[in-house]
């Protein structure tokens, strides 16, 4: 269950991100709204997850799904560029949470 708990986290990390470039520097109410209700949760379930996983492994895996979800919402839905080194980053980023986990104790 701490495994769902924190995917949901890490999923709300990207809606945070993404509503937070929509509330233009805060100045649009909803957006802004959107951004610290999907963060608050984001912590509270991330928080809740590390009841019983490691805290590097869980916050490496809520910060690398916050990561690659905002990169692919950035190509995907605001046309952000795709080029080799940001490619090459976001392979490095998956690698680094699957190494993580792979090594947890």
């Amino acid at each position: 269950m701490a495994w769902f708990i924190l995917a949901i986290a890490g999923v709300l990390e990207v809606v945070w991100a993404f509503s937070m470039k929509k509330s233009a520097g805060f100045t649009l109410l909803i957006p802004t709204l959107v951004t610290f209700l999907a963060a608050a949760a984001s912590f509270i379930l991330l928080s809740i997850s590390m009841r019983t996983l490691p805290l590097g492994t869980a916050y490496t895996i809520w910060t690398g799904i916050g990561a690659i979800g905002a990169f692919a919402v950035g190509v995907a839905v605001l046309g952000e560029a795709v080029t080799p080194g940001r490619l090459i980053a976001a392979v490095l980023i998956i690698s680094g949470v699957v190494v993580m986990k792979m090594s947890e104790g």
